[in-house]
């Protein structure tokens, strides 16, 4: 076997655009002949996956699935929300699901270097690329366990826009986790309870709040006051547990959870896209020249 030079690898790239490991393979593969090697990237989908390296998946699904006591949230991104619609799609963001259940890896790069029907998840999304035809990227997930007196609640909006897993302690009441799963895809709280806000927020908060009171022309002596009362509102609008139950707007979640005899101990909400740009221009031109061919 021949020995593939940095130099042969990084032509490689340049030609196709694929990852440094994908290069060194497909040249070992071939003995070093780079035609030979470009179509292997081709028929691994990994040359046309890299040539899609500069779009922006902002769209996809987020998705929920439990077995037993372990359960999993994931986020899987594409170019356009048709496509994030389609069973290829759906059947990959389970497939991917059920595996983070069975191995439970500890990090996404674990994730991506996991083999997964004698392949690495890493080659299973750029064979999906090269069949979907989009740029498809695993961004996130987490893993939750409970004991049997325990219950999850998984929830999705809108087929997936937003995602929710919650984990109620002390209750296997899974309905009542599952509300609270919903409420917290709708109302977006940041915490659990205030016990998780940081000092530095509450001081930047109170900051916030001394100068808004000031700048309304309140007398310095009560604005103390009235700082310490607005904050309590604001800690109440950010924390799940002081949230006015959407279902229920008498009770809290905390009050709804203690009569099923369960308290919130933690959540993870996914909105597809958060945090990332949408698509550019030149992919929407682009989509737009392909309909109207």
């Amino acid at each position: 076997m021949m020995a593939i030079s940095a130099k042969l690898v990084k032509q490689l790239r340049e030609k196709t655009g694929a990852g440094m490991m994908d290069c060194k393979k497909a040249l070992t593969e071939t003995d070093g002949d780079i035609d030979k090697a470009v179509d292997y990237l081709r028929e691994k989908g990994m040359a046309k996956a890299a040539k899609k390296s500069d779009r922006i998946a902002a769209e996809g699904s987020s998705f929920v699935k439990s077995n037993g006591n372990v359960a999993t949230i994931l986020e899987v991104n594409s170019e356009t929300d048709f496509v994030a619609r389609n069973d290829q799609f759906k059947n990959l963001v389970e497939q991917l699901a059920d595996h983070i259940l069975a191995t439970k890896p500890q990090d996404l790069e674990t994730l991506m270097a996991s083999d997964i029907n004698g392949q690495s998840v890493e080659d299973l999304m750029n064979e999906s690329i090269a069949k979907i035809g989009e740029k498809l990227t695993l961004r996130r997930f987490a893993i939750v366990e409970k004991t049997d007196n325990d219950a999850f609640g998984e929830y999705l909006h809108m087929g997936g826009s937003i995602g929710v897993l919650s984990l109620v302690e002390g209750s296997s009441d899974s309905e009542a986790a599952k509300d609270v799963a919903m409420h917290i895809a709708a109302l977006n709280p940041k915490f659990v309870s205030r016990e998780q806000v940081s000092e530095e927020e509450l001081t930047r908060e109170r900051e916030v709040l001394k100068n808004q009171a000031l700048n309304e022309g309140k007398p310095e002596n009560i604005v103390e006051k009235m700082v310490e009362g607005r904050l309590r509102k604001y800690l109440e609008e950010i924390c799940a547990v002081d949230q006015a139950f959407v279902k229920n707007p008498d009770q809290t979640i905390s009050e709804f959870l203690s009569s099923k005899g369960g308290k919130l101990t933690s959540f993870v909400r996914f909105e597809v896209g958060e945090g990332l740009e949408k698509r550019n221009d030149d992919f929407a031109d682009e989509v737009m020249n392909q309909v109207n061919k």
